[in-house]
């Protein structure tokens, strides 16, 4: 004869550990999820042609980048979500524009970056 048993599990969601970017402040984690968000080749050519045209619109990246529009929409969807883009819908067309104030979070960032390396002139390895 068979015999089955059943485990019911119940989680408690007081207990449950605190997710990793909790123990970071909102800064760090803003600017991790911008670099996380560039961390991708077509990304980086986005924000340069952006940079170069000024504002463009989707259609106009199919045509300079190598790859397929869904593919392009996809990687405009990661940059806005991480605000180093903005959109604005003009009938059927989506301009984006680069988001200048994210890119100063990250320009002050690297600053304080390199001010820290020259002033210490530290020779590690």
């Amino acid at each position: 004869m068979l015999k089955l048993s059943i485990v019911i599990l119940q989680y408690n969601n007081n207990t449950m550990g605190i997710s990793k970017t909790d123990l970071f402040n909102e800064e760090q984690n803003k600017i991790a999820n911008m670099l996380k968000a560039m961390a991708h080749p077509a990304r980086i050519a986005i924000i340069e042609h952006l940079l170069k045209v000024n504002t463009c619109i989707c259609g106009d990246i199919v045509n300079v980048l190598p790859l397929a529009q869904p593919t392009i929409s996809q990687h405009l969807k990661e940059l806005k979500q991480a605000n180093l883009i903005k959109g604005s819908i003009d009938g059927n067309t989506i301009c984006y524009c680069v988001n200048e104030e994210s890119f100063k979070i990250l320009q002050r960032y690297f600053g304080l970056i390199n001010e820290e390396l020259i002033s210490k002139n530290t020779k590690c390895c």
